[in-house]
């Protein structure tokens, strides 16, 4: 079933952001207190990978009603976008290095062609 797929990869992605989320309070603030910035640049990262793992979870459930190509695109652009967006974020705050921070616009876009996609799929869907 491919909508088991984006259901998994959705709740694993939501776990490991509210993992993520308690790593820069307990971790990164406390214990490395990181500037601000560096903070509030992950906290962008947790919050943007909780918001599209949950899109993937709808994107399951809409996939085990109704399989299309447009939510498999959705789907595969959620989950490229959080990859490479929140990813490149989160390998810059704890690296330093600037280049990781290069990436981040391709998972925004990414994200962008997601939603995108979840439209134009909802549009076409044939009703049963």
């Amino acid at each position: 079933m491919v909508g088991r797929f984006w259901i998994v990869s959705g709740a694993i992605l939501a776990g490991a952001a509210v993992a993520a989320g308690a790593i820069g309070t307990h971790f990164l603030k406390e214990k490395l207190h990181l500037p601000d910035a560096e903070l509030e640049t992950y906290d962008v990262a947790v919050r943007y990978q909780m918001a599209h793992a949950l899109a993937l979870i709808l994107i399951g459930l809409l996939s085990a009603r109704q399989p299309s190509r447009w939510t498999a695109v959705a789907g595969g652009a959620f989950l490229f976008g959080i990859v490479v967006f929140s990813g490149g974020l989160y390998a810059w705050v704890f690296t330093g290095l600037r280049p990781f921070v290069l990436v981040v616009p391709l998972g925004g876009f990414a994200w962008i062609l997601g939603w995108v996609s979840l439209a134009v799929g909802a549009v076409t869907a044939n009703e049963k």
